[in-house]
């Protein structure tokens, strides 16, 4: 009985400390497992303010470094990419050719940072992203590579001097899943199989004790509703796990889509009292088996991808851009749309 109370105890903390009403950052991760070798990780944005994106395509070879500062890492690509830059200056996401994708969502329990490695290489979180993706092929590389932990990550703020403060979901295209949190400056990594959804705070550790209390619920009975993170996350896991698998590219993404759909944020969302409140502003899929990105603003009126397998990404090929602006009523590929451009200067 008392093991029963500590754990209705724990669980309404955590309840309380993920519906207040400064719970404003909502963004939405899930795996979609298909049949035959399809997986496809959907992903929405959501902010109180329209957060402007723009999608490049890198080649392999491009030259990087992880901030302007001294001691800086450098690197050179091994794979071409392609990401979702945010303000023209930092990428929030993205997929490499070897069917890799990691996703930053907003974690406000992250603490990036502690005296022990503050003086460590920098890494800016506008190319963190583009440094795990340029040299990793599957998501086993991109644990081994972080978790040396050999740099000191910050960055520029943004939207009026917020502090971008995150954790990473990591998919291959075996479906194996990482995520990754910072947690008092230290590096914590849960790995499986089976990660099928992600959301905000609390972390991950906290969140999957939430996920299971729903569990044992049993989601066909009852599921819980609002837009605060825990609850998008439940609604995310059991959805993504009880819709149909299917080999199609087509349907697999219309399917993925349909549960983004349902764990996203009403455009132009508001509550009395809570000025803040955050509204979903993109979509993201990113079909790792058929290297399909799909990226779709709320106001679009049409659902397009980049091929990554039709893109030039030998060394020396051009970046290429495009212009979200540009492709609102584009279905299907968006490849004649991408456009020669300079690499994005990032906002260090």
């Amino acid at each position: 009985m008392k093991h029963i109370l500590r754990s209705l105890i724990f669980l309404s903390a955590l309840f309380a400390a993920v519906t207040t009403p400064s719970d404003i950052s909502a963004c939405s991760r899930i795996v979609y497992k298909g049949d035959s070798s399809l997986y496809i990780v959907g992903r929405s944005l959501d902010w109180k303010t329209p957060i402007p994106t723009n999608v490049y395509v890198y080649p392999r070879g491009i030259e990087m470094k992880s901030d302007n500062k001294p001691g800086a890492l450098t690197w050179k690509s091994r794979y071409g990419a392609v990401y979702a830059v945010s303000y023209d200056g930092g990428i929030t996401e993205g997929m490499n050719e070897k069917g890799v994708v990691i996703n930053g969502l907003f974690c406000k329990g992250s603490v990036y940072n502690n005296p022990s490695n503050d003086k460590r290489c920098p890494m800016s979180l506008a190319v963190f992203v583009a440094w795990m993706l340029d040299n990793c092929a599957s998501t086993k590389e991109v644990v081994d590579l972080v978790k040396k932990q050999n740099f000191t990550i910050g960055g520029a703020t943004f939207d009026g001097g917020t502090v971008s403060l995150l954790h990473w979901g990591v998919t291959d295209s075996s479906g194996y899943s990482a995520i990754i949190e910072f947690d008092q400056g230290n590096i914590k990594i849960y790995e499986s199989e089976d990660l099928r959804a992600m959301t905000n705070d609390p972390q991950w550790s906290h969140m999957k004790a939430i996920i299971d209390y729903w569990n044992a619920i049993g989601g066909t009975h009852s599921l819980p509703g609002t837009v605060r993170s825990s609850d998008r996350c439940v609604r995310a896991d059991f959805f993504v796990r009880n819709v149909e698998s299917v080999a199609d590219a087509d349907l697999g993404a219309s399917i993925a889509l349909s549960v983004m759909r349902n764990v996203s944020v009403p455009y132009h969302y508001t509550v009395n009292g809570e000025p803040n409140v955050s509204s979903t502003q993109w979509v993201s899929m990113s079909n790792l088996r058929d290297l399909r990105y799909y990226f779709i603003p709320v106001t679009n009126l049409g659902i397009g991808y980049v091929d990554l397998r039709a893109c030039d990404l030998r060394a020396g090929a051009p970046v290429l851009k495009l212009v979200v602006d540009d492709a609102k009523a584009a279905a299907g590929s968006v490849n004649p749309l991408l456009v020669p451009s300079k690499p994005f200067t990032p906002m260090y």
